[in-house]
């Protein structure tokens, strides 16, 4: 049975208490609201003038008595559940910390795959390396307004092998749908900026230059390839 599962069972069990403590309270209720009578528990003979051994109880007192022990059980009952309670919270508490601790681990299990899918992705970090090292250049390139140096850089089409190898090795190390959000920003940046420095938009350039890197630096930092790439 799941969490879920056990945490509706325990509810189904307190209500279950509850109604019949309440079922009770109701009968105790319903006796001390009849008039009251007398009721005789006789023993032995009876004369007019002897002194009688019956003892006379009256209904009230009865139901005085019932109403003492109701209230009894009302306060005993009420511990119990403020008990119970207690020990539900801390039986969920528990169970969330147990969920907590299982998605630690999957977590941390998932963090491990990936690094060791990166180390062992050599040729992969060589085509981002490679990445880093033209973002560099194309971004000294703009900063001085020589577009002719950003573009012999970046090529004149989205298509050159150079970008083919880093698609290729963004595709490969990512595995979240927030990292392949970040390759497709960075891909529409990238062709934009090819785009404007092919006609001299030192503007345009500059802006998708921007998009670009900020698109790939998030991309790093999501797949933990932050610190394995120098010069960024």
């Amino acid at each position: 049975m799941g969490t879920k599962g056990r945490r509706k069972e325990r509810r189904k069990k307190t209500r279950k208490m509850a109604t019949i403590f309440l079922s009770n309270a109701q009968a105790f209720s319903s006796c001390c609201s009849s008039k009251s009578h007398p009721i005789v528990s006789c023993k032995g003979t009876v004369n007019e003038h002897s002194q009688p051994s019956s003892t006379v109880i009256s209904r009230r007192r009865i139901c005085l008595n019932l109403t003492a022990a109701a209230a009894t059980t009302t306060l005993l009952f009420s511990s119990s559940l403020v008990g119970l309670k207690e020990a539900n919270a801390a039986i969920l508490e528990a169970e969330d910390d147990e969920e907590l601790l299982e998605k630690v681990k999957k977590d941390r299990k998932k963090r491990l795959e990936k690094q060791g899918a990166i180390v062992s992705a050599t040729k992969e970090t060589g085509y981002l390396q490679d990445l880093v090292y033209k973002l560099s250049k194309v971004g000294e390139a703009i900063e001085k307004n020589d577009l002719s140096t950003a573009g012999s850089v970046l090529g004149s089409s989205k298509d050159t092998e150079w970008v083919q190898k880093v698609n290729y090795a963004l595709n490969k190390l990512s595995s979240s749908a927030e990292e392949k959000t970040e390759i497709d920003t960075f891909n529409s940046s990238l062709a934009t900026l090819i785009s404007s420095v092919s006609k001299n938009d030192i503007e345009g350039s500059k802006v998708a230059f921007v998009a670009s890197a900020n698109a790939f630096e998030k991309w790093t930092a999501l797949t933990g390839l932050v610190e394995q790439l120098k010069g960024l």
